[in-house]
């Protein structure tokens, strides 16, 4: 492993050298106002505590569509947001608008700061292209490739659906990224299942790893640390919900593999499991509103399950937790309390340290409508496995799944 990550290092040192020239080619003056973006601006405003996330996302899926290595896009785009955020950002900041806040006594009105999103994707841009330029001349020593070596293999279908309403985040350079400089290694894999439109995974996708990044308790807690980062993402979401009547929720999964230990947090029905000598073995039990204990709370809050084609909360949802569930707030003013069908609070994280893990040989994930889920396994040869082959049948509804495995030369 050692070995493999010097090669990486030797690899990394060779080729930015050429990206970078390559970038500054073909982009050899930073934007003026009237230059096309190169990439899709994330709506029209954000929110301040978007920034991070959305640049951060920006970032990556520009550089990565370049061929960076993920060390080196990593290192840039941190780099580029840090400094970016040290400037004033005031001149974009748009009039305060007040944002309703649902109280059971009354309605409070709370100002939020947007800031606008094009003008902001354009100067983070030009900041971007300094840092390359930067760079151009000296790469600074901290750009390094991670200790540990990651090979992931990602399926995802769409099925019958009119949109892919699912996402998957790696991240096998966290720190990287957000410029953590322990000796932990860390490595962050997720999957969110949305439904009733992509926004709620999309946003989770974006904002939960950010989130979780800036925890305090993230070095001697990872599972807390998820924990209020899914708290924190949903908190966010329903305000941008507010604020842009958005009425899609997720499900999610994501595994942080911080040194030796894996750590996972989950949100409704998405799973993600862990193969050992061709054996699933079981991390987690999936919230599902069949489940006692999820029906015994979910009625304790006001609502009810019932069974509608299958079990369903308040007779609409098919999962008994998600980030936001809209559905609930735009529709019958009857409707339970949102936390009814919204509530964040994870389980305890379940922490596997890999030395009492067997190698895995074999991962199976068989074609199923099931909900999303992540192999883990740990060390060892992995192949990805789906007996028949078939095509999906038509109706079935879209999955994505990730294999992810440590590299072992």
């Amino acid at each position: 492993m050692a070995f493999r990550a010097s090669q990486q290092s030797s690899q990394m040192a060779e080729e930015t050298p050429s990206f970078l020239d390559a970038l500054l080619r073909d982009f050899p003056a930073p934007l003026n106002p009237e230059s096309p973006l190169p990439w899709k601006v994330p709506g029209t405003v954000l929110s301040q505590e978007e920034v991070e996330g959305e640049l951060i996302e920006l970032a990556m899926g520009f550089l990565s569509s370049r061929n960076a290595l993920p060390p080196l896009a990593s290192s840039l785009a941190h780099e580029a947001v840090s400094q970016l955020l040290q400037t004033d950002l005031s001149e974009f900041r748009k009039l305060p608008r007040q944002e309703v806040e649902d109280n059971e006594e009354e309605e409070e009105k709370t100002p939020v700061t947007l800031l606008d999103a094009k003008g902001l994707a354009r100067r983070f841009f030009n900041q971007l292209w300094e840092v390359c330029s930067q760079w151009q001349k000296q790469v600074p020593l901290a750009a390094r490739a991670p200790q540990r070596q990651w090979l992931v293999s990602i399926h995802a279908i769409r099925n019958t659906r009119r949109k892919m309403e699912d996402r998957h985040v790696c991240l096998p350079t966290f720190n990287q990224l957000f410029g953590l400089s322990d000796p932990v290694d860390r490595a962050y894999f997720a999957v969110f299942d949305g439904h009733g439109g992509v926004d709620a995974a999309r946003y989770a996708a974006v904002h939960v790893h950010a989130n979780a990044a800036h925890q305090p308790e993230l070095p001697t807690d990872p599972a807390g640390a998820l924990k209020e980062a899914f708290r924190r993402t949903d908190e966010m979401f329903l305000w941008k919900a507010k604020r842009e009547r958005l009425q899609s929720g997720s499900t999610g999964v994501c595994a942080l593999i911080a040194g030796k230990t894996l750590h996972i947090a989950w949100l409704g029905d998405s799973q993600v499991i862990l193969v050992q000598q061709g054996q699933v073995v079981k991390l987690m039990e999936p919230h599902k509103p069949e489940r006692q204990d999820e029906k015994e709370r979910i009625e304790a809050l006001g609502g009810f399950v019932s069974h509608m084609d299958c079990w369903r909360v308040n007779g609409t949802l098919a999962v008994s937790r998600a980030i936001a569930s809209q559905a609930s707030v735009w529709g019958s003013a009857a409707a339970p309390p949102l936390q009814v069908l919204r509530n964040c609070s994870l389980p305890a994280g379940a922490s596997v340290p890999p030395a009492s893990v067997c190698p895995c040989q074999t991962c199976c994930l068989p074609y199923s409508p099931s909900p999303c889920g992540l192999c883990f396994p740990v060390s060892g040869h992995t192949r990805v496995w789906r007996p028949g082959a078939q095509a999906p049948s038509q109706g079935e509804r879209s999955s994505r799944w990730f294999c992810v495995r440590d590299e072992v030369v």
